[in-house]
């Protein structure tokens, strides 16, 4: 995949700067709340495909895009995606592929089982019931997500757990519930039947929270207890949002 050469993007605010403009919305965001769009090679008849580049590598211009994916499909069913690139991309012949939500979707799911297995070579990543709970009661979970498999009673005796460690019982602060079931985690993580998964350190919660984030807002999920799906519970200190620079 490669992107259009020469000038930047005039979606892009600044190449070096935090922020970028959502090409549907016009709203300005941060980077890392948005999702970047390629394009493909030219094909035979010069037209090139459209394509995720959620990870921002792709060099060249892109567009950006800030929207839920029922709000990407209603875009590219009025063609209001197609004019917004069309004005991004200077009139370049291109073709916006009908399974564009779902490449975003899954590209965005690879992100984030990516990053939770990096976290887990680091050591920071807990799995297995009983080893999460010891560690939770203690206060030394920061983040705590279940699979979207896992069951309701074995989520709920872990989310009490980390409520006794962080001394925020009554709180309703319980785990995330992830967008991956325990067939997606225990590849990304290389073990078998991973349910529930921790976090230990802070440092790492804040980086599994961007492409988390990124996902549950593109899914058009909020966690039904009210959390953000980032939360990191900061001790005795209420709860602070996971964001990155």
């Amino acid at each position: 995949m490669r992107n259009l050469p020469n000038e930047r993007l005039s979606a892009d605010i600044d190449e070096t700067g935090p922020e970028r403009k959502c090409i549907l919305s016009g709203t300005t965001e941060p980077r890392d709340a948005l999702v970047r769009l390629a394009v493909s090679p030219p094909g035979p008849d010069g037209r090139s495909d459209v394509l995720p580049d959620v990870r921002a590598k792709a060099p060249g211009r892109g567009a950006w895009i800030g929207v839920s994916r029922d709000e990407l499909e209603k875009a590219i069913a009025k063609g209001k995606l197609k004019g917004a690139l069309a004005r991004a991309f200077r009139g370049a012949p291109l073709v916006v592929p009908e399974d564009l939500p779902e490449r975003i979707e899954s590209a965005l799911q690879r992100l984030l089982a990516d990053r939770l297995g990096l976290e887990m070579k680091s050591g920071n990543l807990l799995v297995g019931s009983d080893r999460i709970a010891e560690q939770a009661r203690a206060g030394r979970v920061e983040w705590l997500a279940h699979s979207s498999d896992a069951s309701a009673d074995g989520s709920r005796k872990l989310d009490q757990a980390w409520r006794v460690g962080t001394d925020s019982e009554g709180s309703g602060l319980a785990g995330t519930a992830l967008p991956l079931d325990r067939a997606a985690l225990s590849v990304a993580l290389g073990r078998d039947n991973v349910v529930h998964l921790a976090l230990t350190d802070k440092a790492a919660a804040r980086r599994v929270a961007v492409p988390l984030q990124r996902l549950m807002r593109f899914l058009g999920r909020t966690e039904a207890n009210g959390n953000d799906p980032g939360t990191v519970p900061a001790h005795g200190a209420g709860h602070l949002a996971a964001t990155t620079n």
